[in-house]
């Protein structure tokens, strides 16, 4: 790898740039596997002489996928990783560009500025986990393609159709034209298990420190939420995300 091309990869790391080449890092030979068998296109994998000599099996799986390889040194593995200490494999990926995309299924997650990435990243991983194929983010949710949430997701980001929406409450109106109800969860709402559920679906989740916007809330056809026992302030809005999912789903 010569230093302008460690250079131009290395940029991936920063939001701007893969919006610019449309092109994202992945760390890590199960996440590289993830992205692989959900067919995104992979641009190049990059490996260290620690991970051939102990993953001979893996570089000839790679191999089968016909895409380019190359070794290069632990010193230059660290410059495309965002972890002090990462693993010894990287990949470059092609962006799939969902933006304005169109769900197609019944049940939809609609995510309101989930910022963190490590929460955005685990409800992607509970909605796969729960067979939830679709989830809309607005413009301020962290971004998808960042290292911190693939990793969060565990490769779940993968297997579903993330939609970045720049006119979120539009699109929501627009899915509410085509009979889906949107449940919003908030702290102060409706039991969820006392609602009955419209087949075509929607459910809300926001940034649990500010709550879903008041505009969010007036377009809703219902307030939920999960009951409270304890003192707890608030739920973690990924773990949230589960226990809905779980209710709906089981």
């Amino acid at each position: 790898m010569t230093k302008n091309e460690l250079k131009y990869y290395s940029l991936l790391l920063q939001k701007k740039h893969r919006r610019e080449e449309n092109k994202f890092l992945v760390e890590g030979i199960k996440l590289i596997t993830e992205a692989l068998n959900s067919n995104y296109v992979c641009e190049k994998v990059f490996y260290t002489n620690a991970f051939f000599e102990n993953n001979l099996d893996k570089i000839n799986f790679l191999k089968s996928f016909d895409i380019s390889i190359e070794q290069i040194t632990r010193k230059d593995i660290e410059r495309l990783s965002d972890v002090k200490s990462p693993q010894e494999i990287v990949g470059v990926f092609q962006i799939k560009n969902n933006l304005h995309s169109k769900a197609i299924s019944n049940f939809i997650v609609a995510l309101e500025n989930i910022n963190d990435p490590g929460n955005f990243g685990t409800i992607i991983r509970n909605c796969d986990w729960f067979g939830v194929e679709t989830i809309i983010a607005s413009d301020d949710c962290a971004e998808i393609y960042s290292p911190k949430v693939i990793r969060a997701s565990a490769g779940s980001v993968f297997h579903l159709n993330v939609i970045e929406e720049n006119n979120f409450i539009d699109s929501l109106i627009n899915y509410k034209n085509e009979g889906y109800k949107i449940y919003c969860s908030d702290i102060n709402g409706k039991n969820l298990d006392k609602i009955l559920f419209n087949d075509k679906k929607i459910i809300s989740l926001s940034n649990e420190a500010n709550g879903p916007s008041q505009t969010l809330l007036n377009l809703s056809d219902e307030i939920i939420t999960i009951p409270k026992k304890g003192k707890a302030e608030s739920l973690n809005v990924a773990n949230a995300s589960a226990i809905i999912l779980y209710e709906l789903t089981k």
